[in-house]
């Protein structure tokens, strides 16, 4: 299976002469800034109106912080704070580099909606038959404490804020920070790593035992070659947007492997920051999620599968 990088070739000399290494630094503090900011609004918002609401009901737990996390109104909180990087990355654009947001996207400074919808479609597969597999692993499954109605009432919601999360991470770690090394060095080590290194820390969870951090850390870095392999395939974001969107919609909404994000799903299963889990586990775990980002990776980009993903070369000529 050869990938042809004629689309990201294109894709990466987008980028302007003020796409300069220290220019993306100034930028990438620039948007973590507009994202602690936010964030900080709608943690400190959010708790406040929390504990208000929480004080007329006759409780007031000393907890508040935690409690308003742990809450459906903590979750939808916590996805729309990654409306910072969106603005950060507006600002950087704009003021530091003197370029159109849009040109983040891909070659045609479009969404490639074929490719949004294939990503989407196969991560969901795989998605699907890694949850066996761990099922196989780890058959402790419950319902989860939503009823069906409400969850149907939530669905587009929250699938609408976590397209803005993963959107916006996309935008960030396989747009700007990938596209603007990738302009500069020619080097993979450095425009794919580094920013896919970024990505997977960003994961390191201080509640869990050092052997499923190291198994989650696998995966993610399994995944975030994955998404790297589709803009190189094509050009564009477009198919990291669906695959990322779909990867986390399944945790979100249909089986949750996370406590502190399990208000919405329909079935929990057992945590993976709870005790009880071995090395060996830890190992199983990983494999099924590099297994799964493999598969995908056949299904997106091999030339028979159904599901592969074009490049997005239209009105490359006129993009620069």
């Amino acid at each position: 299976m050869i990938i042809d990088p004629t689309a990201f070739q294109q894709y990466r000399h987008t980028a302007n002469n003020k796409t300069t290494l220290p220019r993306l630094v100034l930028g990438t503090v620039v948007v973590v800034l507009f994202w602690l900011g936010t964030t900080a609004a709608v943690l400190f918002g959010g708790t406040y109106a929390f504990a208000v609401w929480q004080a007329s009901s006759g409780t007031a737990p000393p907890g508040v912080v935690q409690d308003f996390m742990a809450s459906p109104a903590g979750i939808l909180a916590a996805l729309a704070s990654f409306a910072g990087i969106w603005l950060g990355l507006w600002a950087a654009m704009r003021w530091i580099h003197r370029e159109k947001l849009t040109v983040l996207i891909g070659v045609s400074r479009r969404i490639s909606w074929s490719g949004f919808l294939k990503g989407l479609a196969a991560v969901l597969i795989t998605s699907l038959l890694s949850e066996i597999l761990l099922y196989g692993l780890q058959p402790d499954i419950a319902r989860g404490a939503i009823g069906l109605s409400s969850w149907l009432l939530f669905l587009i919601p929250i699938a609408a804020l976590t397209f803005l999360q993963t959107s916006s991470e996309e935008m960030l770690f396989r747009g700007y920070l990938l596209r603007g090394l990738a302009s500069r060095f020619q080097n993979p080590f450095i425009w794919a790593l580094l920013p896919g290194l970024l990505f997977t820390s960003l994961h390191w969870s201080p509640g869990s035992s050092p052997a499923i951090n190291a198994c989650v850390l696998a995966s993610i870095a399994a995944f975030a070659l994955l998404l790297t392999l589709l803009v190189y395939a094509t050009g564009n974001l477009g198919a990291g947007f669906g695959a990322h969107l779909g990867n986390n919609l399944t945790g979100f909404l249909l089986i949750s492997h996370q406590q502190s994000y399990n208000s919405f799903a329909l079935f929990n299963a057992k945590p993976l920051e709870a005790a009880g889990w071995t090395t060996l586990d830890a190992a199983l775990i990983a494999a099924i999620g590099i297994v799964s980002s493999l598969l995908t990776v056949l299904l997106l980009l091999h030339p028979r599968s159904p599901l592969k993903v074009e490049p997005d070369m239209a009105r490359a000529s006129s993009v620069r």
